[in-house]
């Protein structure tokens, strides 16, 4: 595994959370999974609405196969392996109130990912990691779930502890080593865009 070094000193955390493919099909202890959704709970988010909502299986559970079968073949082929899958929706709406209509959520992506990140660093700290996927068939998601319209699915999540990069595909396996970042330099400017 590639070390990575940070430009400026933060906790260790962030920089051990990356996003394996390689998962060892252990199972996870549900309160363990509870652990790292109740992290997700606690994200900010616009107006404290709290738009992410998620539906989730464990290695074993009835309804693993299902959730597996909603991930993309390239996806599913080593997501299988993890202990858990999670997916991740976030409300398009914000209920209306005092008889007002519902009205539009501009934020509720951008909340999803808040609770994305905190679990994905509850993964970590908890020894486990955390692997989020795009790719899922959105179109069958919310009939196979039982998701409400107004719910947009955003993501799948892998959880599960790291396997052997050897059970991998060739191709996978020459990536299955933690990204690096750009310099802060090039993505933060001091007071207008450089």
């Amino acid at each position: 595994m590639t070390a990575r070094t940070p430009d400026h000193p933060i906790e260790n955390l962030f920089v051990d959370r990356w996003s394996p493919r390689a998962f060892d099909r252990s199972t996870i202890e549900e309160a363990d999974l509870k652990t790292i959704l109740e992290a997700a709970r606690w994200s900010p988010s616009a107006f404290n609405i709290q738009p992410w909502r998620f539906v989730y299986a464990r290695r074993g559970d009835a309804d693993w196969q299902v959730l597996v079968d909603l991930l993309n073949p390239f996806n599913r082929d080593w997501a299988q392996h993890a202990s858990a899958l999670v997916y991740l929706f976030s409300d398009s709406e914000v209920d209306g109130k005092d008889g007002k209509p519902n009205r539009a959520n501009g934020l509720h992506t951008f909340d999803a990912g808040s609770a994305w990140a905190h679990a994905a660093l509850q993964a970590t700290a908890l020894g486990f990691h955390a692997h989020g996927m795009a790719g899922i068939l959105k179109e069958e998601i919310h009939e196979k779930l039982g998701v409400p319209e107004r719910y947009l699915p955003q993501i799948a999540i892998a959880i599960g502890r790291r396997g052997d990069t050897a059970d991998l595909p060739e191709t996978l396996q020459e990536r299955e080593t933690p990204s690096s970042r750009k310099p802060l330099a090039e993505i933060a400017f001091a007071g207008a865009w450089a």
